[in-house]
């Protein structure tokens, strides 16, 4: 096991199901912060190593805060059929309740969702305990991305579904209820690997870039970089019939794993951001991820985080790098999804050395600094998760929560961080009753939402 890189150091796996009550705090937790951080991330049980990061098996972790205390922390696998080993390919074609369930986790429509792109979503309990795999009222019959989008002025829930084979990408979106209302196949897709997408008030935006479907590929996720892929952006009207006005913008070659945001200007203009990579930085990522040689230190390589501006009038695209760091996992606040946002949150990798620290970034967009809270030797923080603020005005008043990796003392913590200054102590750290693997995605569950 030692031998793959997602298997040793920061994403060493962990062997059991704990839980633990009455956590530790420095601080003061602000008694707005009453719900759950939940994250996942891969996690095979022991003795097993799979043949990609990607298709370990989904662990969640949840901490419970309620008016000031950290009540408890779980971890839970995610208890689908691929935990115990089933196939996901069969001789009638893919099981999609064979999930490995560990690459995201939401709550919509009072339900709490693991995701996987290449499967149905699994249903958990409040306690993390696994309900089974959800579709929807049997209104899903295709794969949900791991990346859905929630219009904060709807309650809309939108995701797609992504394939190598015809039909190659479906649009679902759902009430704010749970219920799917709408699917429309998107004509003019290919088999380009799509992992997220974006939203803005009036527009679905899709991206194919140089990865694309290759059955010679032998990692047990089929995707390999082409140059022969057109990288391109794909604009949708919303709503009922979009998908057949669905225009496609030539863009320049390259891949982005995950969009920060996208939006309509004040001329119109659509724009989209998001980090990307080149040819270079994509394969030794995809070494990393596979644990091939000639690989970077980190899963992330050469990562910069790019802008392109639409204009839909005149049919052209605007490219441009908007910072020189290597950073991936961006986040807003989630209540400008779709909408022109001013601050931006990333996690900035060290280079591929190895040589550097793992820093959370903070962009100002209006005046374009950026703030750094770096990390020491051997620590390592997730994705951060911004938290609204009660009675807050300004998009960046509230919290930054992210779960802290130490290698040093073998344990892990939850900062609660000033989410309009980086540079001030955090207002609080919460002592976890073990050392957490680096995980992937996750989200702030408010009670309400429960």
């Amino acid at each position: 096991m030692a031998s793959k890189p997602y298997l040793t150091g920061h994403y060493t796996p962990v062997a059991d199901e704990i839980t633990a009550t009455e956590l530790t705090v420095e601080g003061a937790l602000p008694p707005e912060l009453t719900g759950r951080l939940i994250r996942n991330s891969h996690n095979p049980k022991p003795g097993i190593t799979p043949s990609h990061w990607f298709k370990g098996s989904g662990m969640v972790h949840g901490i419970r805060l309620n008016e000031g205390r950290a009540e408890w922390y779980r971890n839970r696998w995610v208890h689908t059929p691929a935990l115990d080993g089933a196939p996901y390919m069969t001789e009638h074609g893919p099981d999609l309740s064979v999930s490995t369930a560990g690459t995201h986790v939401i709550e919509h429509g009072g339900r709490l969702l693991a995701l996987s792109e290449a499967a149905l979503p699994f249903e958990l309990t409040a306690e993390l305990e696994t309900v089974g795999a959800y579709d929807f009222g049997g209104r899903l019959t295709s794969a949900m991305t791991a990346h859905p989008k929630e219009d904060p002025a709807t309650g809309e829930l939108h995701f797609f579904a992504s394939s190598p084979f015809p039909p190659f990408l479906i649009h679902h979106v759902a009430s704010a209820d749970g219920q799917v209302f709408d699917s429309q196949e998107v004509p003019g897709a290919s088999a380009a690997l799509k992992h997220d997408f974006a939203i803005t008030e009036h527009y679905v935006i899709f991206l194919e870039g140089s990865v694309t479907f290759d059955p010679a590929e032998h990692s047990g996720i089929p995707y390999t970089w082409s140059d022969a892929q057109a990288s391109r952006i794909g604009v949708m009207p919303r709503g009922t019939g979009g998908a057949r006005e669905i225009r496609w913008f030539g863009i320049g070659q390259g891949y982005g794993m995950h969009f920060a945001n996208a939006y309509e200007d004040a001329n119109g203009r659509i724009v989209v951001e998001g980090p990307t990579v080149g040819r270079e930085g994509w394969q030794r990522s995809w070494n990393w991820w596979v644990g091939a040689p000639d690989r970077g230190a980190e899963p992330n390589s050469g990562s910069r985080g790019r802008r392109w501006t639409l204009d839909l009038a005149a049919g052209v695209v605007k490219e441009e790098q908007t910072d020189d760091l290597t950073v991936e996992f961006p986040t807003i606040n989630d209540n400008f999804t779709g909408r022109e946002h001013r601050y931006q949150y990333a996690l900035s990798f060290p280079d591929d050395l190895g040589i550097g620290n793992h820093t959370l970034v903070k962009y100002d967009r209006t005046t374009g600094g950026r703030q750094l809270l770096p990390f020491g030797n051997g620590q390592l923080p997730s994705e951060a998760v911004f938290v609204q603020a009660d009675g807050a005005t300004g998009e960046d008043a509230g919290y930054l929560l992210t779960v802290v990796s130490d290698l040093n003392a073998n344990a892990s913590k939850i900062l609660v961080l000033d989410a309009s200054d980086l540079t001030v102590p955090p207002v609080a750290t919460i002592h976890l009753p073990r050392r957490v693997p680096a995980m992937i995605h996750g989200s702030w569950i408010p009670d309400s939402a429960l």
